[in-house]
C-alpha cells in the first residue's frame, strides 16, 4: 500500500451543519411531487423512437483533481502477469508507465467475457467492437487521470447513447437514448470505456431475473449454485467486477442494491449521499431514494469512480448547492506515520446493541472487524443506541411510502398495459392506490427518523456500523460496504457502515485503513469449473432453469417486493 503523509484537511463532517442536511431533507419531501417531472422516463410502450423531451447532452469537463498521484500504486507482484486482476488504481499505473496500452488491457477483459459469461450472465450486452475502438482512441489521446483506458460495466438504467437502455423491463426493450447519463458521460470524460450493459433486477425491484422472474445473473463466488442470492438489482455489475469481466462499474441503490451485492460478491461499494451524484438519465424508482454510486475492488478504486462521478448537474436540483467534493482519492490512502498505520482522522465507530452477538459466522466476522478497527490508532469503538421507536421508523408501516413515489412517473404505463411490469407489477399497484393521508404520514416519519439519527446516533460517533442498508436508504446519508470474511462455504462476508451527510471522505478513510490490515479485498472467486458452452447448451441450460425450482422467484422473493 502506498505510505500517505498526514493530510491536514479536516474531514468533510467536521465542516457541515449536520442539522442543515434534515432541511434540505424536508426540502425535498414536500416538492416530491412537484419536482419528479424531471425525472427523464423513456418513451410509452411501443414507442421505441421516443426520448425524452430534453435531448440535450449533460455538460461535463475533465476533472483534474482525479490525476494525482495517491490514484496510482504499481501492481503486486502476484497480481502483474494478469490485468484482469488489478484494481483501477494499479491498471491505471500500469497505462501510466506505458507498460500497458488500453486497447490490451480492454481484449484480457473480453476474453473472459467470451470465456466465462455464458455462466456468469453479468451482462445485458457487450459492447466488444464500441470498447476496442475506444480503446484504440484513447492511446493517442493525452491522459486523463486513473480511468484512462479503464474497461467499465454500467447497469442497464444508465441512459447510454445508441446502446439500448431496458432496465431490464418489458416497457423500455427498444429504448435507445440520444445521450448518456450524467454519470456515465463523466465517466467517459475522465477516460473510462463502456464495456457492456450489466444485467438487473426488472426495474431495478429484484436480484437480477428477466421480467417474468427468470433467474439470470450468479454469484462469482458460487457460479454453478444459483441459489446463492448474488445481492440486490445491481447483480450484473457485481458480477461482472468480482468475476474479474471488467475493472470496476456503477449500479443504483433504492433498498440496498449497492451495499448488498458488495457484500455478496467481496466488494467495495459506496452508496453516497442523496444528490451527490446525479440522477439525470437514471431511470427512476423512487424520487427521494434512489442513489448511484461504483461497486469497485477496494476503497482505493471506489474513491476513484465516486470523484470522477459526484459533483453538481444543472439537470438535477438535487445535486446543486451541496458542499464542493473533497479529495476522495487521499481519504481512501491510508495514512502512516513511518512503519505504523494510523487512522486518517480519529474516527469513532458507533456499534449498535447485539451487532456482533451469537455464535454465527457473521457474528463472528463482525466481532475480528471490529478488534481489527479497534487496534488501529486513533480508531475508537463506542456503544450507541438505537434511536427511539427505531424498529417502528424503520418497518414496514412507513417504509412503504417509497411505493406512490416509484409508481407516479409511471403511471401512464400503468393506465396502458400492467403486463410490462412483469413480476414485479403489484407493488407498482400497491403504490398506486396508497392513499395521500399515507404518504405525508410517511414522510414525517421518514424526518422524524432522520433527526433521531443525527441526534442520537452521531452525537456520540462518527460512523455506525450497520445490518441493513434500509434505515440509511430512507433517510439518504452515506454507506459503505466492504469485504471482512468468507463463510465455511466460501461465501463472503461484508460489513456496512453509515456516515453522516457527505462524508463519503470519511467513510473511505475508513474501509482504507481496515484493507491496509487484512486481505479479504485481494481475494477473487475461481473461475467457473467448464470452460463456456456453446450457444445451444448455453440456451438448454436456461431452459433447464426456467423448470427448476430455483429458476425463478420464490413467492417470499416476490413478496418482498411490496415491503
Amino acid at each position: 500500500m502506498t505510505k500517505a503523509s498526514t493530510d491536514v484537511q479536516l474531514p468533510l463532517d467536521r465542516l457541515l451543519d449536520r442539522r442543515a442536511f434534515l432541511a434540505r431533507t424536508a426540502a425535498l419531501a414536500a416538492t416530491a411531487t412537484a419536482t419528479v417531472g424531471t425525472v427523464a422516463l423513456p418513451g410509452l410502450a411501443g414507442l421505441a423512437s421516443a426520448a425524452p423531451s430534453d435531448t440535450s447532452a449533460p455538460a461535463v469537463t475533465f476533472n483534474p483533481e482525479l490525476d494525482r498521484g495517491a490514484a496510482y500504486n504499481k501492481p503486486r507482484e502476484s497480481a502483474m502477469s494478469d490485468p484482469t486482476e488489478w484494481t483501477i488504481s494499479e491498471a491505471a499505473w500500469m497505462i501510466r508507465h506505458n507498460k500497458i496500452v488500453p486497447v490490451e488491457l480492454v481484449q484480457a477483459y473480453l476474453d473472459r467475457i467470451v470465456a466465462y459469461e455464458s455462466t456468469y450472465q453479468a451482462f445485458n450486452v457487450v459492447l466488444a467492437e464500441a470498447a476496442v475502438k475506444a480503446a484504440r482512441q484513447w492511446a493517442n489521446r493525452p491522459h486523463r487521470g486513473p480511468l484512462h483506458g479503464i474497461p467499465l460495466a454500467i447497469k442497464d438504467n444508465y441512459f447510454t447513447e445508441g446502446v439500448p437502455t431496458t432496465a431490464n423491463s418489458y416497457l423500455f426493450q427498444d429504448f435507445v437514448p440520444p445521450y448518456d447519463a450524467t454519470s456515465v458521460a463523466k465517466l467517459v470524460v475522465q477516460g473510462g470505456i463502456v464495456l457492456g450493459k450489466t444485467q438487473m433486477g426488472p426495474l431495478a425491484t429484484t436480484r437480477a431475473t428477466l421480467p417474468n422472474g427468470q433467474v439470470t445473473t450468479v454469484n462469482a463466488w458460487t457460479p454453478t449454485n444459483p441459489s446463492t442470492n448474488p445481492g440486490g438489482s445491481s447483480t450484473g455489475t457485481a458480477t461482472a467486477v468480482a468475476g474479474r469481466l471488467a475493472s470496476s462499474g456503477i449500479g443504483t441503490q433504492t433498498g440496498g442494491s449497492i451495499t448488498s451485492p458488495s457484500n455478496a460478491q467481496n466488494l467495495t461499494g459506496i452508496r453516497p449521499t442523496m444528490g451527490r451524484v446525479s440522477l439525470a438519465g437514471i431511470v427512476p424508482l423512487t424520487y427521494t431514494r434512489d442513489h448511484p454510486g461504483p461497486l469497485a475492488r477496494d476503497a482505493k478504486d471506489a474513491a476513484i469512480m465516486l470523484m470522477a462521478m459526484a459533483g453538481p448537474d444543472p439537470a438535477d436540483p438535487r445535486s446543486q448547492g451541496l458542499p464542493p467534493v473533497p479529495n476522495l482519492i487521499n481519504a481512501a490512502t491510508p495514512r502512516y506515520d513511518g512503519d505504523n498505520l494510523r487512522m486518517r482522522w480519529k474516527t469513532r465507530i458507533g456499534v449498535l446493541p447485539g451487532y456482533a452477538d451469537g455464535s454465527s459466522e457473521t457474528a463472528a466476522a463482525r466481532r475480528a472487524f471490529l478488534a481489527e478497527m479497534a487496534a488501529i490508532p486513533e480508531c475508537e469503538l463506542v456503544e450507541v443506541p438505537f434511536p427511539d421507536e427505531w424498529s417502528l421508523l424503520t418497518g414496514s408501516a412507513f417504509n412503504n411510502v417509497r411505493l406512490p413515489e416509484r409508481s407516479e412517473p409511471f403511471m401512464p404505463y400503468l393506465r396502458s398495459d400492467l403486463r410490462g411490469f412483469g413480476v414485479s407489477v403489484t407493488s407498482w399497484l400497491q403504490g398506486a392506490l396508497l392513499g395521500a393521508n399515507g404518504w405525508v404520514t410517511g414522510q414525517r416519519a421518514k424526518l422524524l427518523l432522520l433527526d433521531r439519527i443525527l441526534d442520537q446516533i452521531f452525537s456520540s460517533c462518527d460512523v455506525v456500523v450497520q445490518t441493513s442498508p434500509v434505515p440509511f436508504d430512507i433517510v439518504g446519508l452515506p454507506e459503505i460496504a466492504f469485504p471482512i470474511g468468507f463463510s465455511g462455504g466460501g461465501v463472503p462476508i461484508g460489513a456496512i457502515l453509515g456516515g453522516q451527510p457527505y462524508a463519503e471522505d470519511r467513510l473511505l478513510s475508513v474501509a482504507a485503513a481496515y484493507q491496509a490490515v487484512t486481505d479479504w479485498h485481494w481475494r477473487r472467486p475461481a473461475d467457473p469449473p467448464a470452460a463456456a458452452p456453446s450457444p445451444a447448451e448455453a440456451a438448454a441450460a436456461r431452459s433447464a432453469a426456467a423448470t427448476s425450482s430455483r429458476g425463478r422467484l420464490t413467492a417470499e422473493e416476490v413478496a418482498e417486493l411490496t415491503q
